[in-house]
C-alpha cells in the first residue's frame, strides 16, 4: 500500500483510499501532500520548543497556513507545486531552527543526537531522497487506532481552520494566537505522551480558534464588501464572453471584476462563489452577470457548456477529462492543477487576469442551462434585521422548528436524502443552510412562512458561523439558558476539511445532538465514535421519514 487517505467523505469503500484518491489524486501526489504536512509539524515542534514568535515568524506564518490549505480535498493536483512548497517549507523550517541554541536541538548521548523530532531534522538531497521519504510518512497502522484517529480529527480540523484564516488574510485580517495555535496543535500531533482525552480537549480548542478564524473572515468580508443583504440572484446568461469564478475567495472575485470593466466580458459565480451576489459591494458592477450551475461535483459538465475560461480561486476542482476544458481553466491561491495557468499574486496581493480576460474575448457566451433567479443573504446582520418577524412567527407557531443543513455537497447518491429531507418537511420548518450543501434544495419550490423564505441561505461554508449567531441571538431572545433548548434540529452534510471545522466550532459553542451524513467520518474510530455519541450526541443519518419523525418528535 503506498498510499491512504481517509480524510473526506467519499473515500474508498468508506474506510480510505489506497490505489489513487476518489478526488483524482494520485498515489504520488498523496505522499507528497503527506511529507508537506509532516515537515509542517516539525516547523511547529520548532516553534513551540524555541518559543518563536512575533516578526521572526511573520513569513512563516502565511506559507504556513497556505501549505495546509493546498492539501485540502480538491484544492492542488499539481505534483510540482506540492515540491515546491515541501523545498520551501524545509527551507523555511532549517532557518527558523538557528533561533534555537544548540544545546536544545542535539544531545550525543541520545541514540539518534537530536532532541528534536525527524520531522524538524530530516533532509533531502536529491528528488530520489524527497519521494522516497513522501512514501512513508503518512499514515502509520502501527499507531494506536484510537490516538491516531484523535491526531487526525485535529489535522483535518487544523487544515479547516488554515483555509479560514488564508481567506482572511488576504482581506487583511490576521490574528498572533490564532498562528501560535497552528504550531502548538500541529507539534501536539507529534507528541506520543498525549492521552485520548487531552486529544480531545485539544480537538475541542480546535474548535474554539474555529469561531475565531471565522469571526475573523466574516470582519474581513463584512467590513470590505459590507453585510450581505437579501438578493435575487439570476441562474440564466446573457449573450455576452464570460469567466466562470469558483472556489471561495473573494478578494480574487473582485479584482477579476475590477479588471474586466469595460471590456464587454462578464463574469459568472459558480457553486461556494454564489454568496458573492449578496454583498453590496459587489453590485456596482454591471459586468456580475449571475450564478451558472449548480454544486462543484458538476463542473466536468457544465465547465464544458459554459464556453469561456473558469477561474478556480480555491477547491474544489475535479480533474477534467476534458482537454479543451483544461486549456480552459486557470488557479490561483492555494489551487493548482497540472496543465491548467497558474495566476501568481505581487508582492502587494495584487494579481493580474489579463490573459483570462483576453482569452474569454475569443470564446463563445454560456449556453443557457436553466432560468429564473434564486434567493439568498441570510447572513447574521439581514436575520437580526428580521428578528422580530421571527420571533413572532415562533411565538404564534407559524414556525415551529428550524433545521440547520449547512455543509457540503457531494456525487454520492446518497445524498438524494437531503433533497428528499427538504421536500418532506412540514410547511411550518425553515432550512438554514450555508455552504455548497444548498444546491441540494435551493432550487426547490419550498414556498415562504409570513414572508420569510422556507430556505434561508447564509452563504459560504463559513458562514456557517452566521448560523451559530443566529441560534445565540435567539437564545438570548428567548431567555433560554441552553442553546440547545432552541427549536432547532442539526442535519449537516459534510465533504472534506472545511466541513470538519465547521462541526469542531459547533461543538465548542455548545451544540449538541448534530447528525452528520451521509456517511459518519472514516477516519473516526469506533471507541471514537463512541467517545463523541456520548459526550456530544454526534449521531448519523437515517431515512428521511425516520428522521423526520425523530426530528419532530412524532
Amino acid at each position: 500500500m503506498s498510499m491512504f487517505c481517509n480524510q473526506c467523505q467519499e473515500t474508498a469503500r468508506g474506510t480510505g483510499c489506497e490505489f489513487g484518491g476518489v478526488c483524482g489524486k494520485s498515489e504520488e501526489l498523496a505522499d507528497l501532500q503527506d511529507l508537506l504536512i509532516y515537515t509542517l509539524k516539525g516547523i511547529s515542534e520548532i516553534v513551540v520548543k524555541g518559543r518563536l514568535g512575533g516578526t521572526t515568524l511573520y513569513d512563516a506564518n502565511h506559507e504556513f497556513i497556505k501549505s495546509l490549505f493546498m492539501t485540502i480535498t480538491n484544492a492542488n493536483f499539481d505534483d510540482d507545486a506540492i515540491i515546491h512548497q515541501i523545498k520551501k517549507m524545509i527551507s523555511l523550517r532549517n532557518e527558523l531552527r538557528k533561533n534555537i541554541p544548540p544545546e536544545k536541538i542535539s544531545n550525543p548521548s541520545l541514540q539518534q543526537g537530536w532532541l528534536l523530532h525527524d520531522a524538524a531534522t530530516f533532509e533531502v538531497n536529491s528528488m530520489r531522497d524527497l519521494t522516497f521519504k513522501a512514501s512513508y510518512v503518512g499514515y502509520s497502522a502501527k499507531e494506536n487506532v484510537d490516538i491516531r484517529s484523535l491526531r487526525q480529527l485535529v489535522i483535518f480540523g487544523i487544515k479547516g481552520l488554515a483555509a479560514y484564516s488564508h481567506h482572511a488574510m488576504n482581506l487583511g485580517k490576521e490574528n498572533d494566537t490564532l498562528y501560535a495555535f497552528f504550531y502548538e496543535a500541529l507539534a501536539a500531533t507529534l507528541d506520543d505522551s498525549l492521552t485520548i482525552e487531552e486529544l480531545l480537549a485539544l480537538a475541542m480548542k480546535t474548535g474554539q480558534f474555529g469561531v475565531t478564524a471565522m469571526a475573523l473572515l466574516d470582519e474581513g468580508n463584512t467590513s470590505r464588501y459590507g453585510n450581505p443583504e437579501i438578493t435575487e440572484v439570476n441562474i440564466g446568461v446573457r449573450d455576452r464572453p464570460a469567466i466562470l469564478v469558483s472556489g471561495h475567495d473573494l478578494t480574487d472575485l473582485e479584482q477579476l471584476l475590477e479588471q474586466t470593466q469595460g471590456t464587454g466580458v462578464d463574469v459568472y459565480t459558480h457553486s461556494e462563489m454564489l454568496p458573492a451576489h449578496y454583498y453590496p459591494a459587489f453590485k456596482k458592477y454591471e459586468n456580475f452577470a449571475g450564478n451558472y450551475g449548480s454544486a462543484w461535483w458538476k463542473q466536468d459538465v457544465e465547465f464544458v457548456s459554459f464556453n469561456g475560461p473558469i477561474l478556480f480561486t480555491t477547491n474544489c476542482i475535479v480533474p477534467p477529462v476534458n482537454e479543451e476544458v483544461v486549456s480552459r481553466i486557470f488557479t490561483t491561491g492555494a489551487s493548482g492543477y497540472p496543465g491548467c495557468t497558474y495566476i501568481n499574486a505581487d508582492s502587494n496581493g495584487r494579481k493580474d487576469f489579463s490573459s483570462i480576460i483576453e482569452l474569454a474575448k475569443t470564446l463563445n457566451a454560456p449556453d443557457e442551462i436553466e432560468t429564473g433567479k434564486i434567493v439568498g443573504g441570510f447572513a447574521h446582520a439581514q436575520v437580526f434585521a428580521l428578528a422580530d418577524k421571527v420571533v413572532d412567527a415562533v411565538r404564534s407557531g407559524a414556525i415551529r422548528k428550524f433545521f440547520v443543513m449547512a455543509g457540503c455537497d457531494g456525487r454520492m447518491k446518497e445524498r438524494e436524502y437531503y433533497t428528499s429531507f427538504a421536500e418532506n418537511l412540514p410547511k411550518d420548518t425553515v432550512i438554514l443552510t450555508a455552504g455548497c450543501a444548498k444546491y441540494r434544495y435551493n432550487k426547490l419550490s419550498l414556498g415562504d412562512i409570513c414572508g420569510i423564505p422556507r430556505v434561508l441561505d447564509a452563504g459560504q461554508c463559513n458562514d456557517s458561523y452566521s448560523l451559530a449567531l443566529i441560534a445565540l441571538k435567539l437564545k438570548e431572545i428567548f431567555q433560554l439558558s441552553d442553546i440547545n433548548d432552541l427549536p432547532i434540529a442539526y442535519n449537516i452534510a459534510w465533504y472534506e476539511q472545511k466541513a470538519v471545522i465547521v462541526l469542531l466550532a459547533l461543538l465548542s459553542l455548545g451544540v449538541r445532538n448534530i447528525h452528520l451524513g451521509p456517511t459518519l467520518p472514516a477516519f473516526l474510530s469506533a471507541n471514537v465514535t463512541t467517545l463523541l455519541v456520548e459526550t456530544f450526541g454526534i449521531a448519523g443519518i437515517g431515512t428521511v421519514d425516520e428522521d423526520r419523525k425523530l426530528f419532530l418528535g412524532e
